[in-house]
């Protein structure tokens, strides 16, 4: 059975799958929408998968869409990441708020993180490959990003040296820009 564990921010879980493990490899479901919609308690759509591939030391986001927000399922099926949430629901307990943990290969953990939030990574192994459902479909017009080191939010991000960042997000802007 899998399991959702709460974290300190309101509404997002990481998500833990029962892995069947012996000599031959391992199996497990990576998502089932009966069982997941179950376990936090919300009738979840996803209507996208995107993957993403990253070297070492790459930092993606933060990312987020403001008036279509995507409800995010995040797993990585090769590598180590450290994944960040920012809480940017203004009706939230936990608003601008912040969770980040590691999703890798080996604890197969997913983060579940609701529409109304900001979204971003590092890539902590050689290179890691992200996978991630979404409930809304990707809107170039309603992207925006919060650059990465905001001093409102104030990330610990385990790497801030050598990092490698595209033009985009180098140009992400303070959260108080959008808030």
């Amino acid at each position: 059975m899998t399991e959702v564990i709460k974290t300190p921010i309101q509404d997002l879980f990481i998500v833990k799958p029962k892995v069947f493990s012996d000599n031959r490899g391992f199996f497990f479901e990576s998502y089932n929408s009966l069982v997941f919609n179950q376990l936090i308690g919300s009738d979840i759509v996803f209507v996208q998968d995107n993957h993403s591939f990253s070297k070492k030391n790459v930092l993606r986001g933060l990312h987020f869409q403001l008036n279509k927000p995507q409800g995010k399922l995040i797993r990585v099926c090769n590598g180590i990441i450290f994944d960040v949430a920012v809480d940017l629901r203004k009706n939230s307990e936990t608003y601008l708020k912040w969770f980040g943990c590691e999703l890798s290969k080996e604890n197969r953990n997913q983060l579940w993180m609701p529409p109304g939030f900001a979204h971003g990574f590092i890539c902590l192994s050689e290179v890691a490959e992200v996978l991630y459902k979404t409930t809304e479909f990707w809107c170039a017009e309603d992207e925006h990003t919060i650059i990465w080191n905001d001093k409102t939010i104030d990330i610990k991000w385990p790497i801030k040296d050598d990092l490698i960042i595209s033009d985009k997000d180098k140009k992400g802007k303070e959260i108080t820009s959008f808030f």
